[in-house]
């Protein structure tokens, strides 16, 4: 009986220090990643404006062939929503909802993950003008877990979990746009 006591104090204490550490812990992100494409800057807003294309571009779609995708409003407009649901556990569900738009220069997104995990991100693809037909895509995605989850920060690199994701998706992205006729 003894011991069980004294198992249960030692489990409450480290229970409670990881709660303590959890206090002082900055549980935000922000990663981003850029990319130069050669195709204007109209032509490239024109593309990503549009949340339907990232199944194209993006990493995430690819990961499940049979992902079920449903939307709701206009695309390319602010409210536009695409859900997602997967068995794949690295897709989950959710879903992802146009916030704001600055015509030729930035699209903003709301990310609301329910599976694996639930957590909120703000996303942003950036767009600025290298010349006529040559721009600079920089796709950004930045969170904040809340506590007591913010202790995962501790053991998680983010940059090195969506870092890759970023850079592999805007390498489609240009692959894509560039092989397409002006």
């Amino acid at each position: 009986m003894k011991f069980l006591l004294k198992l249960l104090f030692l489990l409450l204490s480290l229970v409670a220090i990881v709660l303590i550490v959890g206090l002082f812990v900055d549980g935000k992100y922000s990663v981003s990643r850029s990319v130069e494409i050669n195709k204007s800057q109209s032509d490239v807003y024109e593309y990503v404006s549009s949340l339907e294309n990232q199944r194209e571009y993006g990493v995430w779609h690819k990961k499940d062939p049979k992902i079920k995708i449903k939307t709701s409003g206009i695309d390319g407009m602010v409210g536009f929503i695409s859900s997602w649901d997967s068995n794949v556990e690295d897709v989950g569900a959710g879903e992802q909802e146009i916030t704001k738009m600055v015509y030729d220069k930035r699209i903003e997104t709301e990310i609301r993950f329910q599976r694996p995990m639930e957590a909120t991100s703000q996303a942003s693809i950036e767009l600025s003008a290298n010349s006529s037909n040559s721009c600079t895509v920089v796709w950004k995605m930045e969170g904040e877990s809340p506590y007591p989850f913010n202790i995962f920060a501790l053991f998680m690199d983010m940059d090195k979990e969506i870092g890759p994701d970023l850079e592999k998706g805007l390498k489609n992205l240009k692959s894509i746009l560039e092989s397409q006729n002006n």
